[in-house]
Protein backbone atom coordinates (compact mmCIF):
# COMPACT_ATOMS: atom_id res chain seq x y z
CA UNK A 1 0.00 0.00 0.00
CA UNK A 2 1.34 3.18 -0.94
CA UNK A 3 0.28 6.43 1.10
CA UNK A 4 1.03 9.86 -0.71
CA UNK A 5 1.40 13.43 1.24
CA UNK A 6 -0.33 16.10 -0.79
CA UNK A 7 1.30 19.43 1.53
CA UNK A 8 0.18 21.68 -1.12
CA UNK A 9 -3.31 20.51 -2.27
CA UNK A 10 -5.06 17.79 -4.19
CA UNK A 11 -7.20 18.15 -6.90
CA UNK A 12 -9.61 14.71 -7.68
CA UNK A 13 -11.60 13.61 -10.07
CA UNK A 14 -12.99 9.81 -10.62
CA UNK A 15 -9.98 8.75 -12.90
CA UNK A 16 -6.87 10.78 -11.27
CA UNK A 17 -5.69 12.55 -8.32
CA UNK A 18 -3.04 15.62 -9.35
CA UNK A 19 -0.82 18.38 -6.71
CA UNK A 20 -2.24 21.28 -6.88
CA UNK A 21 0.60 23.25 -6.27
CA UNK A 22 -0.32 26.36 -7.00
CA UNK A 23 -3.77 26.65 -4.99
CA UNK A 24 -5.15 29.59 -4.04
CA UNK A 25 -6.51 30.52 -0.69
CA UNK A 26 -9.91 30.04 -0.35
CA UNK A 27 -10.61 33.19 -0.48
CA UNK A 28 -8.81 33.43 -4.02
CA UNK A 29 -10.73 30.52 -5.59
CA UNK A 30 -11.49 31.21 -9.05
CA UNK A 31 -12.82 28.27 -11.54
CA UNK A 32 -9.67 28.97 -13.42
CA UNK A 33 -7.87 27.90 -10.32
CA UNK A 34 -9.32 24.43 -10.89
CA UNK A 35 -7.73 24.13 -13.94
CA UNK A 36 -9.38 21.47 -16.19
CA UNK A 37 -10.82 19.22 -13.09
CA UNK A 38 -14.54 20.03 -14.69
CA UNK A 39 -13.62 18.34 -18.00
CA UNK A 40 -15.03 14.80 -17.17
CA UNK A 41 -17.68 12.62 -18.73
CA UNK A 42 -20.17 12.83 -17.38
CA UNK A 43 -20.14 16.20 -16.00
CA UNK A 44 -19.37 15.84 -12.48
CA UNK A 45 -22.75 16.52 -9.77
CA UNK A 46 -21.10 18.69 -7.58
CA UNK A 47 -17.32 19.75 -6.24
CA UNK A 48 -16.31 18.85 -2.90
CA UNK A 49 -14.39 21.64 -1.49
CA UNK A 50 -11.98 21.53 1.09
CA UNK A 51 -10.97 24.20 2.97
CA UNK A 52 -8.24 23.30 4.91
CA UNK A 53 -8.32 22.62 8.61
CA UNK A 54 -11.49 24.37 9.32
CA UNK A 55 -14.59 25.33 7.61
CA UNK A 56 -14.38 28.18 5.37
CA UNK A 57 -17.52 29.55 3.22
CA UNK A 58 -15.94 29.85 -0.66
CA UNK A 59 -16.42 33.30 -2.17
CA UNK A 60 -19.73 34.19 -3.34
CA UNK A 61 -18.69 34.65 -6.80
CA UNK A 62 -16.93 31.26 -6.97
CA UNK A 63 -19.89 29.61 -5.88
CA UNK A 64 -22.40 30.99 -8.75
CA UNK A 65 -19.53 30.75 -11.31
CA UNK A 66 -19.06 27.09 -10.42
CA UNK A 67 -23.53 26.65 -10.27
CA UNK A 68 -23.04 28.21 -14.08
CA UNK A 69 -21.68 25.25 -15.24
CA UNK A 70 -24.12 23.13 -13.59
CA UNK A 71 -22.23 21.80 -11.03
CA UNK A 72 -22.88 22.16 -7.01
CA UNK A 73 -20.63 22.99 -4.38
CA UNK A 74 -19.99 21.26 -1.19
CA UNK A 75 -17.96 23.12 1.18
CA UNK A 76 -16.15 21.54 4.48
CA UNK A 77 -12.79 20.90 6.09
CA UNK A 78 -10.52 18.97 4.23
CA UNK A 79 -10.79 16.19 6.35
CA UNK A 80 -14.02 15.77 6.15
CA UNK A 81 -14.16 16.80 2.44
CA UNK A 82 -11.82 13.41 2.03
CA UNK A 83 -13.70 11.04 4.05
CA UNK A 84 -16.89 11.84 2.05
CA UNK A 85 -14.44 11.65 -0.94
CA UNK A 86 -14.29 7.30 0.08
CA UNK A 87 -18.40 7.34 0.76
CA UNK A 88 -19.36 9.36 -2.31
CA UNK A 89 -17.08 7.15 -4.93
CA UNK A 90 -18.10 3.33 -3.45
CA UNK A 91 -21.62 4.62 -4.46
CA UNK A 92 -20.63 5.51 -7.45
CA UNK A 93 -21.21 9.54 -7.79
CA UNK A 94 -19.74 11.54 -10.48
CA UNK A 95 -18.28 13.86 -8.64
CA UNK A 96 -15.09 15.58 -8.52
CA UNK A 97 -13.17 17.71 -5.23
CA UNK A 98 -10.46 20.30 -5.08
CA UNK A 99 -8.87 20.05 -1.16
CA UNK A 100 -7.02 22.52 0.31
CA UNK A 101 -3.96 21.93 2.92
CA UNK A 102 -4.35 21.82 6.13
Amino acid sequence: MRDDVFPDGLLLSPVRALAWADAPGVDGLTVASLGDLFDTEPQPEFLLLGTGAALRQPPRAFVRAVEALGIGVEAMDSRAAARAWGVLRAEERQIVAALLPL
